[in-house]
């Protein structure tokens, strides 16, 4: 269970104590359980040795855990940096974070959807949402700016026909439309 998901149960079970009376009290256990759990968190963080926590960082629920507590070691461009990394084909790239607006702004790399431009977007925006969740909750949106398009050709464009030659021979048995064949002809000439 995600850092995210365990959230939202939480939000859950105090949603549904709404009108009871009960919902302060609920929020102050769970506030409570936190500050516990968070300076035994911090207690765990400093006795380990040296890099021992560094092989950590890339388990969501671990970063999860100490980006609550604000223990991350990391800043938020380093944790961005790891969460995307983990992505399979790595299909985005860092263009801009802003901070004051937690919109993060990523370019779509050309091979992220089988190299043409087409398609993929929604895929690749939910895999990136989810692993930032853990990682950088302090990013708000996500902006994907999509690759150019590549242009698609079909067949491979007529040779010049040589003085003499008939048009056909030119063109090696492909289709002429007629602007093809007027040019060929005017080739020939």
């Amino acid at each position: 269970m995600t850092a995210e998901q365990t959230g939202l149960r939480v939000q859950e079970s105090l949603d549904r104590l709404t009108g009871t009376g009960a919902q302060a009290a609920a929020e102050d256990l769970v506030r409570e359980m936190m500050a516990f759990y968070g300076e035994g968190l911090a207690a765990v963080v400093r006795l380990l040795p040296g890099d021992a926590l560094e092989p950590l960082l890339d388990d969501p629920a671990v970063a999860g855990l100490l980006v609550l507590h604000d223990l991350h070691p990391e800043d938020v461009a380093a944790r961005i940096a790891r969460a995307l990394s983990a992505l399979p084909e790595q299909p985005v790239d860092i263009e801009e974070f802003d901070p004051d607006t937690g919109v993060l702004r990523l370019r779509r790399r050309g091979g992220a959807d089988g190299g043409c431009g087409c398609g993929g977007g929604a895929a690749v925006r939910e895999a990136v949402e989810g692993v930032l969740a853990c990682h950088a909750p302090e990013v708000a949106s996500v902006d994907i700016a999509e690759p150019p398009k590549l242009l698609q050709i079909g067949v491979r464009p007529p040779e010049p026909a040589r003085r003499g030659e008939p048009v056909e021979a030119a063109h090696r048995g492909a289709p002429l439309n007629a602007a093809h064949r007027a040019e060929a002809v005017e080739i020939a000439r």
